[in-house]
């Protein structure tokens, strides 16, 4: 049981009501499914795609920048500290030749990242909590931040409990000099099977450095609370949030590229990087999509968008930058 204000008893729950994609429209689904949807998937296998070693291995002081590996997974350097988001190196399905497969491989192997001071899990979904990954992860004694209830999935796994820190929305973390890592409210929902729904909390996450300020929005539906967030933990200078994996049919826990870019404007950050996207086939839009969507939406909304190809480091200059990595594969 949780003394957490979003915990009910049973289960966690979100901060409005919230249909999370099954809830009277399971046939509305299953007639999609079945249909065939063209361009899902890239009609050639993009990549190769590779970091900068020589930037990852030199790690500055009072600089932000961001590595996007695919989906949700980034290494963010923030002034002198280096943390690791959602790590999925794998398909994303409990049984790996079935179920989502990712497009390429991580732009970087598992066993070159440069030192980590942390791991950020936001949720329990296969498509940001992979097993294999972080179980090689921790071997080096990195500490998770993650969301209540997650930790025990982590220890059952062989993680050390003394490497986990979970929290519950607004909880934050003193890491010392300047640092402060915050979990913030998010409109999703949990479970790595039917039966365990809901069992764990979701969340997004703050992380201020002596300098510079992100937010990693994570999985969410567009809600409310994204103007508070901004005014309780901003200004940002990056927010990076999800624009793929998205359909009407589950508009209430993934937001796509037009409520993306709403719940930007209501962040007021700097910079937006689109994520969740171009990695997994995990809807029913062009695999492409997402990210010819948002540039519209941001063109129309007056946003600058950070869109690096898979591996390429964005250096923060308060600048937009968009590649266009995809018309390659297309």
């Amino acid at each position: 049981m949780y003394s957490s204000p979003n915990f009910n008893g049973k289960v966690f729950v979100n901060p409005i009501p919230t249909k999370t994609g099954g809830d009277g429209n399971t046939m509305q689904l299953l007639a999609e499914a079945i249909k065939k949807h063209p361009n899902t998937k890239p009609a050639k296998t993009p990549g190769p795609f590779a970091v900068d070693y020589s930037k990852l291995n030199n790690l500055p002081t009072s600089t932000l920048r961001i590595t996007w590996l695919g989906h949700s997974s980034l290494i963010i350097e923030i002034d002198g500290k280096r943390f690791l988001t959602d790590p999925v190196w794998r398909n994303a399905s409990p049984i790996q030749y079935l179920g989502p497969q990712r497009f390429f491989p991580s732009p970087i192997p598992l066993d070159q990242l440069p030192h980590l001071d942390g791991i950020i899990i936001s949720h329990d979904h296969y498509d940001h909590l992979d097993d294999a990954t972080v179980v090689q992860l921790s071997k080096k004694g990195t500490p998770f931040y993650t969301s209540l209830g997650v930790g025990p999935i982590l220890e059952k796994w062989g993680i050390p409990k003394q490497q986990i820190t979970e929290f519950d929305w607004w909880q934050q973390l003193d890491l010392g000099n300047g640092f402060k890592i915050t979990a913030a409210p998010s409109r999703h929902f949990s479970g790595r099977s039917i039966f365990n729904r809901n069992q764990t909390l979701w969340a997004s996450y703050a992380i201020k450095g002596p300098v510079h300020n992100v937010y990693y929005g994570a999985d969410s539906g567009i809600h409310p609370l994204f103007k508070e967030i901004g005014e309780k933990l901003g200004p940002f200078d990056i927010a990076m949030l999800e624009v793929g994996a998205y359909n009407d049919l589950w508009k209430d826990i993934h937001m796509g590229p037009d409520n993306a870019t709403d719940a930007q404007l209501a962040l007021n950050a700097t910079l937006m990087m689109p994520i969740h996207w171009g990695t997994f086939n995990l809807a029913f839009h062009t695999w492409t999509y997402p990210a010819e969507r948002v540039i519209e939406c941001a063109n129309q909304k007056n946003i600058d968008l950070i869109l690096p190809a898979p591996g390429e480091t964005y250096t923060y200059n308060a600048k937009g930058y968009v590649n266009k990595w995809w018309e390659a594969f297309m």
